[in-house]
Parts: C-alpha cells; structure tokens; sequence
C-alpha cells in the first residue's frame, strides 16, 4: 500500500515540474489543454463574455496567473494525499498496537497464572511435609508412649510373678516348721533356715536387677525425676534447629552475680561444633555466660567466649543427662558436673568479675550480634528437650549438686534466680511446654 501511494506522489510531482516547464517553452496553450485540470461546477460563460474572449488573447500576466492557480490547486491535491496516507498509517499502526497489547497482556496474564500456580503448589507442599512430619512425630510419641506402658505393664507383671513366688516360699517354710517342728534336728533346721534365706535372697536380688533395668531404660526414655523416675511434669522442646526458635527467661531478681550455680537436664538430638543450651548476654558483652554443647564435650564459658571450661565425653545424643556449672569470682573457680559428678574444674577464670544485671537470658540460642544489630544464628540453635533449670546466686554444695540427679523429687528442686516452674519461661517460634 505504501509503495502505491508514493508512486502516485510521485506522479504529482512530475506534472508539476512540466507544467513549470512548459511556461519557459512559450508553448503554453498546448501544455495547458493536456492538463487533467477538472473543475467542477464550471459556470457557464455569458455571450458577452464569449465574444469577449474570442475577440481578444491572453497575455503574458494571465498565463502566468493561471499557472498559479493551476498549480496551487495541484498543491492542495498534493497535501489532501498525503493527509490520506498519513490517516490511512496511523490506523494501521493503532490497530497493530491494540493487537501488540492484547497478545501482551494475554501473554502477562498467562505467566501470572503461571506463576502464582507455581506458588500455591510449592505452598501446598510445604504444608504437606508439615503434616507429614507432625504425624510422624505424633507416631513416634505414640509409639515411645506405648513402649512404656509395656515396658511398665512387663515389670508389673514380673514383680507380681516374683511376689507370688516368695509367698509360695514362705508358705512351704511354714509348712516345713509345722510338720516337723518336733522331729527335725537342730542342725536340720539350721540347714533348712539356710536354704529358705538363699532362695529368698536371690529372688530378691534378681528382682532389684530387673526394677534398675527398667528404671535405667525409663531415664533415657521419660523425663528425667531421681530414683523413683515419676516423671517431671514439664519440659520444653525443641523440634527443630531454626534462627526462630528459642525459650526467653525473665527472672523476677536482679542477674548482678558474683558467683552462681545453673544446673539444668537435657537431651539433645544432634550436637554440632557449638549447640546453645542456655546464655545470658548483655549489649556490651553477649557472652557473659554460656553453656553449650560441641560434639561430644560440655563447654561451660563466663565473661568471655574465651574464658571457657570442657569438659569431654560427656554428651549422648537421644539421652537426658543432668549438668551443673559453677564460678566464684572470688579465685576464679569454674567448674563443670555431669549426672552428679565433677568432670572438670579449673581457676582464676573470670576473676573479681561481676556479672551485670539487665542482659538477657535464652534457652536454645545466643544473641551473638545484639551489639551490632545482629540477630540468632540457625547453626546455634538447640534440637531437643530441656528441662529442670535453676540457676542460684551462690555455689552449691558438693552434696547438694551430686544429690539432685538422683533425688526424687529433682524437678521441684528450685534455684533462688531461675526456678523451674516458678520463672516465666516463654517458648518462641514453635518451641513449645510438653507434659
């Protein structure tokens, strides 16, 4: 279309180019009469004007008038096209650029589609793995829950067997002294008391050995609470290792200590190179104390991150395992206990230092960047369960931290600063109180 539109420009331009030519010519009337020059509405010539024409000739100036006439209305011919062509582009050109947008936006609708179909599915899935793994670990509790009932229901019915048979033996001895009360020697008698006392003694030992299996298999398995294993009412758990989940503890004492015992029971699920138990931390120095765990050692760090005590082979994973620390700042002394026992001391750590009051204190992370603007660090995060955590603002007895393991009542065992089930301890970002 465009290629016929100029050739018709350019034939314009070629007859006005000649008209001009034939003016220079003198040949005028020739080249006029062979112009397509309609006009319409042409009003017809009166007989004066006719004989008026006829009898006279134009000159120079009335050729010369009319040539411009002439070629002002090729002029307006000229423009009037090119306006058509023009008019004639432009609604093309917009019909292509409502075509170019409506496949756009089917195209952008499309993607958004798309996109968001995407989104939803990986939500979906996510969702789905969650559900996967709150069941699967509704399983496991269940199963861990069922296991002990058979587990109790087996030393039930074991001790019940073995009751039944020293009540059986007794009553055989009683029958023996009745019969033969009068007819038996004394050294019979003697052998036969003998015999009666070892039966019973043995029945009596493996019975004992049966009830410390099943309470040694019940302190890796329930809540730890001294010999008779009752159970703690509460722990905490940790489901997972996130930057998000930790337990904060708000103490109604001051923190100013100048010398402290925290003791706490844990069962860890996996141990990395530096696994948080408890901290507490203030801006100028987030290390003022610190408990972790690194692979298998139990590090126990006051005032600085290098002021640290380990204590090695001291972790199981999948266990509970009791832990006390204690520090004097009178000499510095930092000591470390494992299940009741001292597995590490050492001296003149954090000497004539105070701990300042107004820090915060955490179970399950460390604000190791609260002095900059930093946040929890994912790789800190404890995996677990925690519970009986107590802190005093002074250091126990040797009797007194060797004794709580093994108490029976080590879950109301409570310190004067921190006091399970007494201190607000509050769960956060899916950290959570189970009984």
């Amino acid at each position: 279309m465009l290629s016929q539109e100029m050739l018709s420009l350019t034939i314009l331009l070629c007859a006005f180019w000649s008209s001009s030519s034939a003016l220079n010519n003198e040949d005028y009337d020739l080249m006029y009469l062979n112009f397509e020059n309609e006009i319409e509405s042409i009003v017809p010539a009166t007989e004066e004007t006719i004989s008026c024409d006829c009898q006279r000739e134009h000159t120079e100036w009335d050729k010369l008038f009319i040539m411009l006439e002439n070629s002002q209305m090729k002029e307006n011919m000229l423009l009037q096209s090119i306006d058509e062509i023009l008019k004639v582009e432009l609604q093309t050109l917009r019909a292509e650029m409502i075509q170019f947008v409506a496949n756009f936006a089917g195209t952008c609708t499309t993607t958004i589609e798309k996109v968001t179909s995407r989104v939803l599915s990986q939500v979906d899935q996510t969702l789905m793995r969650n559900r996967d793994h709150v069941q699967e670990s509704k399983t496991l509790h269940e199963s861990e829950q069922r296991k002990i009932l058979e587990e109790l229901l087996q030393l039930s019915l074991n001790v019940s067997n073995r009751l039944t048979q020293l009540e059986s033996v007794w009553q055989r001895t009683a029958k023996v002294e009745t019969g033969f009360q009068q007819q038996v020697k004394s050294s019979d008698m003697g052998r036969g008391d003998n015999f009666i006392l070892n039966s019973l003694r043995e029945e009596l030992q493996q019975t004992r050995a049966e009830l410390k299996g099943s309470q040694k298999w019940a302190a890796q398995h329930l809540l730890p609470a001294g010999k008779s294993m009752p159970g703690c009412e509460t722990a905490i758990l940790f489901p997972m290792r996130s930057k998000k989940i930790f337990g904060s503890v708000h103490p109604t004492v001051d923190m100013m200590l100048q010398s402290f015992t925290a003791c706490i029971w844990v069962k860890v699920t996996e141990v990395l190179d530096k696994t948080i138990v408890f901290s507490y931390g203030t801006k100028r120095n987030p290390y003022e104390i610190q408990f972790y765990l690194s692979r298998e050692s139990a590090v126990l760090a006051v005032g600085s991150d290098q002021n640290k005590l380990i204590a090695p082979n001291t972790i199981s994973p999948g266990q509970w395992a009791h832990f006390c620390g204690t520090w004097s700042s009178d000499n510095g002394t930092l000591s470390l206990w494992a299940n009741g026992e001292l597995v590490a001391t050492t001296s003149e750590i954090a000497e004539a230092h105070i701990i300042p009051d107004g820090g915060i204190l955490q179970l399950g992370q460390e604000k190791n960047g609260c002095c900059v603007g930093g946040g929890f660090d994912e790789t800190l995060a404890f995996s677990g369960k925690l519970t009986g955590f107590n802190i005093w603002d002074r250091v126990l007895s040797n009797e007194e931290i060797t004794a709580q393991p093994r108490a029976e009542d080590s879950c109301n065992i409570r310190g004067n600063v921190v006091g399970w089930g007494v201190t607000e301890i509050l769960p956060h970002g899916g950290a959570q109180y189970v009984f």
